[in-house]
């Protein structure tokens, strides 16, 4: 009996969608096919609280500067504040302006009041400080991190503080928007950026090398009843935050100032590293509160690599942040993908993709099991990739269902907002 789109569809709900993830799942990647659509955060919104309530999850990852998230995690926490001015200050990429992000932070802050740490929920940006004109200045990442150190440490173990600043200069060196397409312009591969890399080096060495040190600091703040140690552990956290990020945006820059052919490449293989590394250690972090939830998109959290088409043949080809975290994690990543059918207002898949098949489904939304939904497509070939009608979208490719944990669908979604959707912010 040949297996139909039926035998691998259930209405959605987030317990259908759960039932499909491997146990000793720890870190759960919730993937969407484009940006600014409210449909896909209602949908991460409905399923984060499920996992909240029903599988032990205290903590959300999404594709966000790393940096600015701990104004909306302290937020949550219960830190006094303006909702509108965290969303704005605490989010990247415009990501602030969206009611499903609205509605997440003020559930979390809402959830986490009367509950100890152990139990609130914590919020991250899994991404790196960058934005599509260009990345951020390492400056204010690498002074933190030594005075960090230098409260710790010894003076002569560190360079004085005058050099970095020397070496760093004014942000608006780094942040140049013109680097981002003229490698010219940017100032990654000066001689103050390759001294910078060294230091950063050096720094995250002291960092690592001296952790037990810090980490006994922690202990002794836990045991005093005037300390906060939730203070003394976050310090330690940010720091360690600081040090990956600097060392990934002088590591971006150097890219920037790269003229190669494989400029493009290297940018994207250095932003999902940056994703990578930030969850790998945000898991590491929660490992004794419980697994957790990230949210970006199917390109950045898929297993196969990154590919992305130019034109004239060309194509970006990176290795995903989910491809790098399945490699590291030994089968505790999960990646669930969405998709969805109809965009106002006339983008419609064709008939022969998969996005045009299962438009034929009942249902708004519909979860799928990839097994048996590889099964009812057929021969390899006959289903075909969705060509994206811009470049804010790219539908899931057919070949690649056995890599995937589950499937949302969904049926209709508004015409997006702002930068991604061409319409007003």
């Amino acid at each position: 009996m040949t297996p139909s789109l039926q035998d691998a569809a259930r209405p959605f709900s987030a317990a259908a969608l759960t039932d499909l993830v491997p146990a000793g799942t720890r870190l759960l990647a919730l993937g969407e096919p484009t940006h600014g659509a409210e449909e896909f955060l209602d949908l991460r919104n409905e399923l984060f609280r499920h996992l909240v309530a029903d599988h032990g999850y205290r903590s959300i990852a999404l594709e966000s500067d790393c940096l600015a998230a701990p104004t909306v995690d302290a937020y949550v926490g219960g830190a006094e504040g303006e909702l509108d001015t965290v969303l704005r200050e605490g989010l990247s990429h415009g990501f602030g302006a969206y009611a499903g992000n609205r509605e997440l932070v003020r559930w979390m802050r809402e959830f986490n009041a009367g509950l100890g740490e152990g139990e609130r929920l914590r919020f991250y940006g899994a991404d790196g400080p960058l934005e599509y004109t260009g990345a951020a200045a390492p400056g204010p990442a690498l002074l933190r991190l030594h005075a960090f150190l230098a409260d710790r440490l010894p003076a002569e173990l560190l360079p004085e503080r005058a050099e970095l600043l020397h070496l760093c200069g004014p942000d608006e060196r780094w942040t140049e928007p013109a680097a981002a397409l003229d490698p010219t312009r940017s100032v990654g591969r000066t001689a103050e950026a390759a001294r910078l890399r060294l230091i950063a080096d050096e720094l995250g060495v002291l960092l690592a090398a001296h952790r037990p040190q810090f980490a006994a600091t922690e202990a002794v703040a836990g045991a005093d009843a005037t300390t906060d140690a939730g203070t003394a552990a976050d310090a330690l956290w940010r720091a360690e935050l600081d040090a990956r990020t600097a060392t990934g945006l002088l590591r971006y820059h150097a890219a920037t100032a790269g003229d190669g052919p494989d400029r493009l490449n290297s940018l994207m293989r250095q932003r999902d590293l940056m994703i990578a590394d930030n969850l790998e250690a945000i898991l590491r972090r929660e490992a004794r509160r419980g697994p957790t939830l990230a949210f970006a998109h199917n390109r950045h959290l898929q297993r196969e690599a990154g590919r992305i088409p130019l034109g004239g043949g060309h194509q970006l080809l990176w290795w995903s942040a989910g491809s790098l975290l399945e490699a590291r994690l030994d089968g505790g990543y999960a990646f669930l993908a969405t998709t969805f059918g109809n965009r106002a207002p006339d983008d419609r898949p064709a008939p022969d993709t998969l996005e045009g098949l299962l438009a034929t489904l009942p249902g708004p939304r519909t979860v799928l099991d990839p097994a048996p939904l590889a099964a009812a497509l057929g021969e390899p070939g006959r289903v075909k990739a969705r060509v994206p009608a811009d470049h804010t979208y790219f539908g899931l490719d057919p070949a690649e269902l056995g890599r995937v944990d589950g499937v949302v669908f969904v049926r209709d979604i508004a015409r997006q907002q702002g930068l991604f959707g061409g319409g007003e912010a």
